[in-house]
């Protein structure tokens, strides 16, 4: 059964306290914040169009999931503009975007009570490739002396210390699932006494250098319609597309938030992450054990699960694999299983952090945000897809997925 309000008190006696988000930002393809990606998100309004940063008429590939143009120094301090790749750019906007959603000072708050720790999967591509350039044509003296952090994966979690004044335990976790690990880290973070944590992952990769590392492995889709390029768990998929984006949070611990009356959009009640086996084991992929870990951890059983943030590969043999670990936990057609990253694209670590936001929002409202363009669900998944319209309904508890090579996540969100 659900842990009850007095076993998470007696829990946070024992010196494990709850941990609570209390405010949320986000950038993605369909929307540049929170409120304006929600309502995208509602009226299944994409973000995938044909690339425009760069010339993709050479790519197999030439869609994905861009953020819409903007101007930077609308939103990032000048003296940080030529220091900074578009991921951290994102990364800050979406975390300045978190603060101002928890209405938390963080001014009056002492700097060392406050850690950062934020997940990023590629690292400053776009940054990477034009330095690089430079040092082909013209040589090294040519090269931007901020390469040096700019193209590192910790760069966001140094760069929002640095712009919020904040010093507490910092840290950075790399890989696809990283942007559930992050927020999973700062939940340890809170358990341990820290008050605050700002957390999140936001990445971006829209460069040639970014495209030829993916296409390399193989399951990007090649399809010219955006409307029929990545469809995961319908008999149509032919991979995924790449966007870029993510979500940054605050976490509080609950008695701190509750102390300056804010509002939580819920708590993060549980988190697992597994290896699956090595291939030609013959034993089943790891996302099952992490579902059930992430449950256990929540102290929650399937039946009270009200939606599944798919993790939706859009590869075949992927999606085979995800749609069974669910139904061996939940049972055939059981939860309602909703993939909205299908109007973004994959958005690497970000992605993950992004369906966190979605589902956070989807507490507070009480609707499940749907999977568009899928019309054809494979039957034998036999998964009770949201599909085409959002669907109202309660949300007090709703469980993540992620999935990287090898490594599975999952995560637990119940309502305030």
């Amino acid at each position: 059964m659900t842990a009850t309000f007095a076993e998470r008190d007696a829990r946070a006696e024992r010196g494990l306290q709850r941990a609570v988000i209390t405010g949320l930002g986000t950038v993605a393809p369909n929307g540049f914040d929170a409120g304006e990606y929600w309502d995208a998100v509602l009226h299944g309004r994409g973000g995938i169009d044909r690339i425009t940063r760069f010339d993709p008429a050479r790519y197999p590939v030439r869609l994905a999931g861009e953020v819409p143009e903007y101007d930077v120094r609308e939103h990032v301090p000048g003296r940080l503009v030529p220091q900074t790749d578009q991921a951290t750019r994102l990364a800050l906007i979406a975390m300045g975007g978190a603060v101002g959603d928890s209405a938390l000072d963080l001014a009056g708050m002492p700097g060392d009570q406050v850690g950062v720790v934020t997940g990023m999967a590629v690292g400053g591509l776009e940054y990477s490739q034009r330095e690089l350039e430079k040092l082909w044509r013209l040589g090294g003296d040519h090269v931007s002396a901020y390469l040096s952090f700019s193209w590192f994966y910790a760069v966001n979690t140094g760069q929002i210390s640095i712009r919020h004044g904040v010093y507490g335990p910092g840290g950075v976790l790399t890989g696809q699932t990283s942007g559930l690990d992050a927020i999973g880290h700062a939940r340890r973070y809170v358990a341990e006494g820290l008050p605050v944590v700002m957390c999140g992952a936001v990445d971006s990769a829209m460069c040639p250098l970014g495209f030829v590392i993916e296409l390399a492995a193989g399951r990007m889709s090649t399809v010219a319609d955006r409307t029929r390029a990545y469809l995961p768990f319908d008999s149509a998929a032919s991979g995924y597309l790449l966007g870029e984006g993510g979500a940054m949070f605050t976490v509080e611990e609950a008695g701190h938030a509750r102390d300056r009356g804010a509002r939580p959009y819920g708590e993060i009640a549980g988190y697992a992450t597994t290896f699956d086996p090595r291939p030609g084991s013959g034993r089943e992929p790891g996302l099952r054990r992490a579902i059930e870990a992430a449950l256990a951890d929540a102290g929650v059983t399937p039946s009270e699960v009200d939606v599944v943030f798919a993790d939706a590969a859009g590869v075949a043999e992927l999606d085979r694999a995800e749609a069974a670990a669910i139904t061996r936990v939940f049972g055939p057609r059981a939860v309602p299983v909703t993939a909205p990253k299908t109007m973004t694209g994959r958005l690497y670590a970000g992605g993950p952090a992004l369906d966190v936001a979605t589902a956070s929002l989807s507490m507070r409202h009480g609707v499940i945000p749907p999977t568009i363009n899928v019309t054809d669900p494979v039957r034998s998944d036999r998964l009770d897809l949201v599909l085409g319209e959002p669907r109202e309904t309660t949300v007090s508890t709703a469980l993540v997925l992620s999935r990287g090579e090898g490594a599975n996540s999952a995560m637990v969100l119940t309502a305030a």
